[in-house]
């Protein structure tokens, strides 16, 4: 009978599948133009909400959700490169760095388009409120820095396909059902200290969350309207 064990908690998953959306809609909203700009600027807002969460629940969440249970290092990258480094529930090293890299280059965004302004259909809350030349530094790093998103969006969906197909492991199950399920022949390919530690994933988890994502959502919503 296979072990059964919770890696990933609901706010993580709900986390994850609203950013994929709020990904999607931004850039094809932003590709359509014209007045889908505010449906841009909508998704934009959203992400902005769900990435301050990820960030805060990277330190009080659950196990796997912390940062500090996958934090990349050069010496954990090698020996996961060489095959020394045991099996994990949670990111391995590669796929730590990225969801660090993924995570930076969706704040750069979010941060950006607050203050971009294309003096047409759209203008950042924010872009009143510095000089025109930084607008301009920002609507141009907004710009560019999609190239990137859509670069590790990519490099994301083939690590995905590349362990589904070469090493037999599926991803997005664990990601939809939160649980990961080891072959009892796999289990010693784990750390010990690793199976030992499911993410806590009950009542008083997902309320702190839901309190924690209120709180976010109306503190950029005011952000956002006072400006």
């Amino acid at each position: 009978m296979k072990k059964i064990i919770r890696v990933w908690d609901l706010p993580i998953r709900v986390f994850h599948w609203l950013l994929v959306l709020c990904i999607v809609g931004s850039l094809v909203s932003a590709n359509l133009g014209g007045y889908a700009i505010e449906w841009h600027a909508y998704f934009g807002y959203s992400v902005l909400v769900l990435l301050i969460f990820r960030i805060v629940w990277g330190f009080i969440g659950s196990t796997h959700a912390r940062f500090s249970t996958f934090f990349p290092s050069k010496a954990g990258i090698l020996n996961y490169l060489s095959g020394k480094s045991p099996r994990v529930l949670g990111h391995n090293p590669l796929g730590a760095v990225s969801v660090f890299a993924l995570l930076f280059v969706l704040c750069v965004q979010v941060f950006t388009g607050l203050f971009v302004d294309d003096e047409v259909t759209f203008q950042g809350p924010l872009a009143k409120y510095i000089p025109n030349f930084l607008v301009s530094f920002f609507s141009e790093i907004h710009e560019a820095n999609q190239v990137l998103i859509y670069t590790l969006i990519t490099i994301h969906i083939a690590a995905i396909l590349y362990y589904k197909k070469f090493k037999g492991e599926d991803l997005i199950k664990p990601m939809l059902s939160g649980d990961k399920e080891i072959d009892p022949s796999e289990e010693a390919s784990y750390s010990p200290a690793d199976l030992g530690r499911p993410s806590k994933d009950g009542f008083i988890q997902r309320t702190l969350a839901l309190i924690l994502l209120s709180v976010i959502a109306v503190g950029v919503g005011y952000l956002i309207t006072s400006s």
